[in-house]
This record gives C-alpha cells, sequence and structure tokens, in this order.
C-alpha cells in the first residue's frame, strides 16, 4: 500500500467539505475522483499535496512516514509531504515569462537544489516524452492549451515525485486538444506510475482507472472498479449522477 488514508476532515469555515474519508492507494495504481461541483473532490487532490491542510486525518505512506493532521504541521512536514507528489492543474499555472524548458527546470533547480546539469538533461528528456522536443524554448502564450499543459505534465514529473496528482487536466482545454493531454497521462499509466485524477472524463476514466471514487457531499458514496461502478452502480446517488452526465 503507497498510502492510507483515514477519518480525513476538511473544513473551511462554517462549511464541511469532506467529512471522515477512508482510501487506501496502492503503489501503481490509478484512483479516479468523479462526483459533481462543489463535491470535495478537488479539496481531496490537494490535501494529498498539503496545499489544503485538512482538519483531521491521519496519512500512511509505505516508507513509514505518517502525517497527522489533528496536530499543526512543520515547515519540515509539509516540505515532506509535497515531495512526494507532482500535481498538474486545471489552468496550467506555468510562469509566464519563462520558457517550456525554465518551467520545467524550476522546481529541481530553485526548490529541491539538484545539479544544473542534471536537471537541464532530465528537462529535455520530459519534455521530448509529452510530445514537446522542439518547444523548449517558447514561452507559455506561444503555445496551445494542449502543449502548455504538456509542460505542466513535465513539470511535475521532474521533481522525480511518488505520486502524480491531475486536477481536471483537460477542463480548460478546447475539445480537439484533450486527446493530446489523455494520451500523455495513458502513458505515464503504462509506465507504472501511481496517480489520482479528478476528471469528468468517464470515458477516460474508465479506460484508465484501477478504481473509481464517487464523491458527493464531503463523502465517498461508492467506490470500486470502474465496470461497477461507472455500469452497475448500486447507490442511487452514483445513478443519478451517471444519468445525467451520460444524457448531457
Amino acid at each position: 500500500m503507497f498510502l492510507s488514508v483515514k477519518d480525513l476532515t476538511k473544513s473551511f469555515g462554517d462549511l464541511t467539505v469532506l467529512k471522515n474519508i477512508n482510501l487506501d492507494i496502492e503503489k501503481g495504481k490509478i484512483v479516479t475522483i468523479i462526483g459533481p461541483s462543489g463535491s470535495g473532490k478537488t479539496t481531496l487532490l490537494r490535501c494529498f499535496n498539503a496545499l489544503e491542510t485538512p482538519d483531521q486525518g491521519i496519512f500512511s505512506f509505505d516508507d513509514g512516514m505518517t502525517v497527522d493532521f489533528s496536530k499543526k504541521l512543520t515547515t519540515k512536514e509539509t516540505i515532506a509531504l509535497r515531495r512526494k507528489s507532482g500535481m498538474v492543474f486545471q489552468s496550467y499555472n506555468l510562469f509566464p515569462h519563462k520558457t517550456a524548458l525554465e518551467n520545467v527546470t524550476e522546481g529541481p533547480l530553485i526548490v529541491q537544489k539538484r545539479p544544473k546539469k542534471e536537471v537541464l538533461e532530465l528537462a529535455k528528456s520530459l519534455l521530448t516524452k509529452v510530445g514537446l522536443e522542439d518547444k523548449m524554448d517558447l514561452y507559455p502564450h506561444q503555445l496551445s492549451g494542449g502543449q502548455q499543459q504538456r509542460v505542466g505534465i513535465a513539470r511535475a514529473l521532474a521533481i522525480q515525485p511518488k505520486l502524480m496528482l491531475f486536477d481536471e487536466p483537460t477542463s480548460a482545454l478546447d475539445p480537439e486538444l484533450v486527446g493530446e493531454v489523455l494520451k500523455v497521462i495513458k502513458d505515464l499509466a503504462n509506465e507504472g506510475w501511481t496517480m489520482v485524477i479528478v476528471t469528468h472524463e468517464l470515458k477516460f476514466a474508465y479506460e484508465i482507472s484501477d478504481e473509481i471514487l464517487f464523491i458527493d457531499g464531503g463523502h465517498i458514496i461508492e467506490q470500486g472498479p470502474p465496470e461497477e461502478v461507472l455500469n452497475a452502480p448500486k447507490k442511487e446517488r452514483t445513478k443519478q449522477f451517471l444519468k445525467r452526465v451520460l444524457e448531457y
């Protein structure tokens, strides 16, 4: 088991967004989170990377690291948690004044203080991996949305994480650009990366996932293999959600 999550709860003021979430993520598996807007799925993803700090809950990792969110996280614990995962955002979040190559090298060079020669070689290989070997010196405004998102994926990979997190990676893209990003994610899946993906692309979720979580109102309503959750859901709320989404 790569990560075990116990009793994770998160509130914003009086609004409880996540309620006693329990989840196990196996190494090399892909967990996809689906659900309506406002259900808590993005907040859950951001908790994995300490972009949001839960009010309570325990993370237990396979390397022996344990994080208890009922106690205030130290800076050291926050950094250690963030180093375990790479985050790909729906709005790319690239530095506009830096080239594709500079965007990818920023984290390893500035944050992780790794040797420049090593980082440059890695960044070039990652940009080649996502099909941007001829776009390394271009700035974000010179790239399409799909290309920018692929830079974002290369940037997340560059910190050499154990876990890849994707927050609706195709939601900001024009329909014809979605496929090029999904292909890169599928390639990573075939390489055995451990991934958690928030997406509204149900066909993609069905094809790529080992497990699907349906979240609503801050609760995991249903979870299981894609053929069960998407094709034969047990819970009435899951059936309602899928009926609406598929009709649309």
